[in-house]
């Protein structure tokens, strides 16, 4: 062989194994060598704040629009329309057709013949790209469809989509979108009024806070989006109508002047809450014609954004196993679906994200409007959205944490003003169903009170006196300044607030109902708590100690520029003042509790092992192991709703415990491809589809059962099995990264980043 070319071959080989290491398994990308049926077999394409679903029906090329932040005057989250690329002649009716997902550079690419199509969208800059390369000259048709195009008085069982929830007294109208043609172009918006009430006013009202309303946070008025979608070298040809899943849509479509080999077409989205429409239009000319971004430059710089993504955190299996291997895969795809919303100025929706469908094809039901979504779309539910957010420590994506924690920063002062209108002292007080303005959904807040009511409180059997879940984001905030180094300066008030809350109102509760505020041992009365929605009117719940406990004790372990001298004796005094854990017994057999007392069970979580994860407080390698492991075992309740569905989190508990076997049946069963086409397009379970806790939570668990991290200690293959063959790369505290290779139950090539971490790693 030439020497040179012998030389050359090495190198490939070697440069092919280490981009391999950065790069998604090529079998991870999903291939479909058929056309889809509807757009219930579509694929996620996306990237920044951007969502695609893509798919091919009956020769066209369809996909919805959907941005982070398109929240309507009923606080829904619409999407931004379809668009439907035809080409002529029609090059998808051979058998060569092939529709691919590549993840190493997140884009979906479409042959047929000799035509190849991509679309992505641009990281930096909101656009997405239709690119068409074709050997002959072929004419292309671009569509923008919209539903919208009338009002549309919302009905029945379609208030779910929107913070109303349920038929008013009132008509509810979901409001004509502005379409038409700009010269050439397609310009496409909705604009919430601002000479009628919004659900932020409505709720406001109804909730008792007209007093502080100036003061209120409110992200409805004035939000304003939609886009421009042009095409160099094409023409309007006019308007058109039609009819999909149902639905009656207006077209509004252009054409190639003549028959092309390359053709370009952008959609440039804005969002903004402006103060006139003409500054909204300028912000969308602005991103159409950023003169510093060609195509060519742009998709390069993309494409870089995604293989840094890529590189920074993997876990991939190696197995004959086909279980196995989904895992593997899986995981990678629905990474992929968290990394699409990475610059979002809200949080990825547990329900659904950015990729929801038509609903009569999740739910025959709900034949309703491509925007539907169960459980709202401007509410943020705290328990479902914290699963989609803790797996992006250990896989470092840390800059994709901002979004879920600016909600909270945002909505920190009306959670205050709550405190201060209802019960006069301070602190946040964040309830479960939470609207994107802080205060808590209207359906769930109740309408229909009995008099003299606390009007502060939810009159809902499953959420009353469920204020603890916003502290599971308090310690998100705080694992960021341990993972990373970062400084959450500007976190930490925050945190102060939700622990001055329950300071101070469980001190108010106690002095309201007796003569002391603290019991026989100085400890808090922590009644009426809740555990979860399913231990109601709770004693001590375990979730909330637990939570108390933890972000206390974190909060101390700060390094000194966070706190000065006052506030630590402060947050030491409070926690001292933390009452015990609660336990109980089944069959002799000590097992944790999830309060002393309770006086109903509503719901079927297992808040009685929330000490073990999130909270950390059992586990592997700490004492009282055997007492988790009893709850696991031995408790009724945990055993009868023990599942892989949604967001139960038996995966993780399973993990957190060392019981390899439970974990891995259950890690298969989370993993497993959907029931949908494209395989982590999880769900309904107990929310919507793509069911994006439900994936989250399998993240998590995959993530524990391989590497645990307890302050300095890491511990690898606390529950992995022998026969799984994996590389990985895990972030850990203290700018730490962890990678190797688990081979036959042993870990190989170990190497953590900085060196002298190796001395805090457990090995099995």
């Amino acid at each position: 062989m030439n020497y040179i070319l012998w030389v050359l071959l090495l190198i490939s080989a070697g440069y092919g194994q280490l981009f391999a290491q950065s790069t998604p398994d090529q079998m991870a990308n999903v291939v479909w060598t058929s056309q889809s049926k509807n757009s219930s077999e579509s694929m996620p394409c996306g990237g920044g704040d951007i969502g695609l679903n893509v798919w091919v029906e009956k020769g066209d090329i369809l996909f919805y629009l959907s941005r982070s932040g398109t929240f309507d005057e009923n606080n829904a989250m619409l999407k931004l329309g379809r668009v439907r690329v035809r080409l002529s002649p029609n090059p998808f009716t051979g058998t060569d057709f092939k529709q691919e997902l590549k993840l190493a550079e997140g884009g979906v690419t479409i042959r047929g013949g000799n035509v190849q199509v991509n679309l992505w969208v641009d990281v930096f800059r909101p656009v997405v790209h239709v690119d068409v390369q074709s050997a002959k000259p072929l004419s292309i048709k671009a569509a923008y469809e919209s539903w919208r195009h009338k009002d549309h008085v919302v009905q029945g069982t379609e208030f779910r989509t929107n913070s109303y929830k349920v038929p008013q007294k009132f008509d509810v109208v979901t409001r004509k979108d502005d379409i038409d043609f700009q010269g050439n172009d397609i310009l496409f918006y909705h604009r919430n009024r601002s000479d009628a009430e919004t659900i932020f006013d409505h709720t406001v009202r109804l909730e008792g806070m007209d007093s502080v309303k100036d003061k209120l946070f409110d992200p409805l008025k004035n939000n304003t989006f939609g886009g421009l979608m042009r095409g160099q070298n094409m023409k309007p040809i006019g308007t058109d109508t039609g009819t999909y899943a149902q639905l009656s849509f207006k077209a509004w479509a252009i054409t190639t002047t003549k028959p092309v080999r390359s053709q370009a077409i952008e959609i440039g989205l804005n969002v903004d809450q402006t103060n006139t429409l003409d500054d909204w239009k300028a912000g969308l000319n602005k991103i159409m014609n950023d003169a510093s971004q060609t195509q060519k430059t742009a998709r390069q710089k993309s494409r870089e954004w995604w293989r840094q993504f890529w590189d920074r955190s993997y876990i991939r299996l190696d197995s004959r196993d086909t279980a196995v291997m989904a895992i593997s895969q899986n995981y990678q795809r629905f990474r992929y679906q968290l990394g699409c919303n990475a610059y979002g100025k809200w949080p990825t929706k547990f329900n659904g994200g950015l990729f929801t469908f038509d609903p009569e094809y999740v739910d025959h039901k709900y034949a309703h409007s491509p925007d539907f979504r169960l459980w709202g779309g401007g509410t943020m539910t705290a328990q479902n959205q914290r699963l989609v957010y803790h797996p992006m420590l250990k896989t470092g994506d840390f800059d994709m944490l901002k979004p879920q924690f600016d909600f909270y920063l945002r909505t920190q002062k009306n959670a205050e003003l709550r405190s201060q209108v209802y019960w006069q002292h301070n602190g946040a007080c964040f309830t479960e169903q939470i609207e994107n303005f802080g205060l808590p959904n209207i359906m769930e807040y109740g309408t229909k009170r009995p008099d003299g009511y606390d009007p502060g409180m939810e009159y809902n059997a499953w959420l009353e006196y469920e204020w603890d879940t916003v502290f599971e984001f308090c310690l998100m905030m705080l694992e960021t300044e341990r993972y990373e180094g970062r400084d959450i300066t500007e976190y930490v008030p925050f945190i102060e607030s939700c622990l001055t809350f329950y300071d101070e109102h469980y001190r108010q509760l106690a002095a309201q109902r007796g003569t002391r505020p603290f019991d026989g041992q100085g400890h808090y009365i922590l009644y009426p708590t809740s555990a979860c929605e399913t231990y109601k009117m709770t004693y001590n719940s375990a979730t909330v100690i637990s939570a108390l406990k933890v972000i206390l004790g974190r909060m101390l372990e700060l390094p000194g520029k966070y706190l000065d001298t006052k506030q630590r004796e402060k947050w030491a005094t409070m926690l001292k003042r933390i009452p015990p854990l609660p336990f109980q017994e089944y069959d002799g057999h000590k097992t944790l509790a999830p309060a002393l007392a309770w006086a109903r069970i509503q719901n079927s979580e297992a808040p009685q092992l929330y000490p073990v994860y999130p909270w950390g407080i059992y586990g592997v390698g700490k004492p009282g192991l055997d007492v988790a492991i009893n709850t696991w075992t031995y408790d009724t309740l945990v055993v009868k709703y023990r599942s892989h569905v949604g967001w139960r989190q038996h995966n993780i508990f399973a993990a957190r415990l060392g019981l390899t076997d439970e974990a891995a049946r259950l890690t298969k069963l989370k993993f497993r491809n959907s029931t949908h086409r494209f395989p982590t397009f999880w769900g309904p379970g107990f929310d919507w589809t793509p069911d994006h806790n439900w994936g989250g939570s399998a993240m998590i668990g995959l993530q524990e059962m391989l590497m645990q991290v307890d302050g300095k200690t890491i511990r690898l293959l606390p529950a992995w099995p022998k026969d799984w063959n994996a590389t990985f790369k895990l972030h850990a505290p203290y700018n730490t990264t962890v990678e190797g290779r688990v081979v036959n139950g042993k870990v190989e090539n170990l190497n953590v980043t900085p060196q002298e971490r190796m001395r805090d790693v457990i090995l099995p």
